[in-house]
């Protein structure tokens, strides 16, 4: 099926990072001209998205290094170059990578010169002679239809919807973390107020970031000195109650955790057995794997190691049983260069780890409860591998000891609902919050989408989820499956709306990987355009 000028349609919804890297894939497999391309979204720059918007505030940090930040440079050179930093060890804004995004975008538009619609999908459907796209106007037929929403429109939790119920009812202020901007405008009204967020993750830290120096506050010589400007008070609070490990501070220290050749090959050997394994089996077998590293880097016996790694696959964060400023202080140690724990150095050979468990897991098909049970153990050492710069874990110690930030109700409180706000009641103390945040972005889940044009193929058959609580099951190539197997004619899912089918996918590189790269040769295949 081709169009009316003979070239194959291709239709991609969202361009932001994930979008950008299948065009570049793409690009990169077929001639100028010999196919054309549509994008849908309206999101603006293009490349960018709207997590790493331009427009965003400078205080929301990339959580990776400048070195760290090692993509294909596409046709703009490398991250690095292209920024002009002298310190590879800084942790730049988000806006500067999404600016770097766009300018990759421009750069690939000059080659597939694709036809641009700012505007959302609201409807994907599948007649005789194609696919077809309602937005603003119908558009089509298109042979091939690529969605790579990030974190499309979503119902929102149980605990979420009876908060915005409330303040809607009660005329309270409750904010999501993102967009920055918005988040930090709002704050100029709350001097003096508390404020409650919810998570204690790495946009929570952003949050922190905007109510503080956002607001004119400054850090001196490891303390905090307030504007005035700020909330009285802010309550992070999150099931476990404990803020992620920073990452390493230095390239010296993080070569230090650098897996042994005989390490990775154990790792990628146990993988491609563990696929093919029941769930229980297939972590046990990830595990052994884990163990020799976790012996040489954190410095102790087989037994602990084991322990800790059988406390993971059981109640992942249970390991942990100290106070959370003890447990920051100490992994602040470690990212200095201190000798590492189990669970911190396990956390950092899983982080080098990424490409290989993608290579291993991403084409493989496998049992839903074992695609389940390995992501979860993924999104478990995230705790770990996806950490912080540790210039903010030091931002956060300096605020608590400026009693700005409040842990005492930070481990899993329950919360009240009352007429002035949110009552948190913590093991250490009852308190009041007049304000609340958001900072738990929702899990890559396919049932509670709402966004029209994913609801809509879910409800018509063309996409189901892999299991509970995960995204789509899709191919190696990334084409939908239909619950008896095959592969949906042309309609692909790349991104966190595949997760299950794919792993790791919060990454930046991973938008630049393989999973695009197979994307791209399908399509390729299919239009007979293929270059070498």
């Amino acid at each position: 099926m081709t169009g009316r000028n003979g070239k194959r349609r291709i239709a991609i919804i969202g361009m932001g990072p994930r979008g950008l890297g299948a065009l570049e894939a793409l690009a990169a497999r077929v001639a100028p001209g010999s196919v054309s391309v549509e994008i849908f979204d309206p999101v603006r720059p293009y490349g960018a998205g709207p997590n790493f918007s331009p427009d965003e505030s400078e205080l929301c940090l990339l959580n990776l290094p400048v070195r760290a930040v090692q993509i294909d440079p596409g046709r703009v050179g490398r991250f690095a170059d292209w920024l002009g930093v002298e310190d590879p060890e800084s942790y730049p804004p988000r806006a500067d990578l999404g600016r770097y995004f766009a300018a990759r975008f421009e750069a690939v538009a000059e080659s597939l010169a694709p036809l641009m619609h700012a505007a959302r999908v609201e409807n994907v459907s599948r007649e005789a002679d194609g696919w077809y796209l309602e937005a603003d106007g119908r558009h089509g037929p298109f042979d091939e239809v690529l969605t790579t929403q990030g974190q499309p429109r979503c119902e929102p939790d149980a605990q979420l919807a009876e908060w915005q119920n409330h303040a809607k009812t009660q005329g309270l202020p409750l904010f999501a973390a993102y967009p920055g901007q918005a988040l930090r405008a709002a704050a100029q009204g709350w001097q003096g107020k508390v404020v409650g967020v919810r998570g204690l993750g790495l946009s929570t830290l952003d949050v922190m970031r905007l109510l503080t120096l956002g607001l004119g506050g400054r850090f001196e010589d490891g303390a905090y000195v307030p504007s005035g400007r700020e909330p009285a008070r802010i309550l992070p609070f999150s099931l476990d109650g404990h803020a992620p490990a920073p990452k390493p501070a230095t390239s010296e220290v993080d070569a230090g955790f650098d897996p042994e050749e005989g390490e990775t090959r154990a790792f990628i050997g146990a993988l491609a057995e563990a696929v093919g394994m029941a769930a229980n089996a297939a972590l046990e077998r990830i595990c052994a794997a884990l163990v020799a590293p976790g012996m040489r880097l954190a410095q102790a016996p087989r037994r602990e190691v084991e322990r800790w790694l059988a406390a993971e696959r059981e109640a992942p964060g249970s390991q942990e049983t100290r106070g959370p400023i003890e447990a920051l202080a100490a992994h602040m140690d470690m990212a200095r260069g201190a000798v590492p724990e189990v669970g911190y150095a396990l956390g950092q050979v899983w982080r080098k780890w990424q490409n290989e468990l993608r290579q291993g897991f991403n084409p493989a098909r496998m049992a839903p409860e074992t695609a389940a049970a390995l992501v979860k153990f993924d999104d478990a050492l995230k705790r770990f591998s996806y950490g912080p710069p540790l210039r903010s874990a030091e931002e956060l110690l300096a605020l608590i000891r400026a009693d700005v930030v409040d842990l005492r109700a930070v481990d899993d409180p329950d919360i009240r609902l009352v007429d002035d706000g949110w009552v948190l009641d913590g093991d250490a103390a009852t308190l009041r919050a007049e304000v609340m945040v958001d900072a738990v972005l929702p899990s890559p889940a396919l049932a509670p989408v709402t966004d029209r044009a994913l609801a809509g193929l879910r409800e018509d058959g063309w996409l189901h989820e892999v299991a509970e609580g995960l995204g789509g099951e899709t191919a190696a190539d990334g084409l939908a499956l239909t619950r008896d197997g095959r592969p949906a004619p042309g309609l692909a899912v790349l991104g966190r709306m595949a997760a299950g089918s794919v792993i790791a996918v919060d990454s930046i590189h991973d938008c630049f990987g393989a999973a695009a790269d197979r994307w791209a040769n399908g399509v390729a295949d299919r239009s007979g355009r293929r270059t070498d």
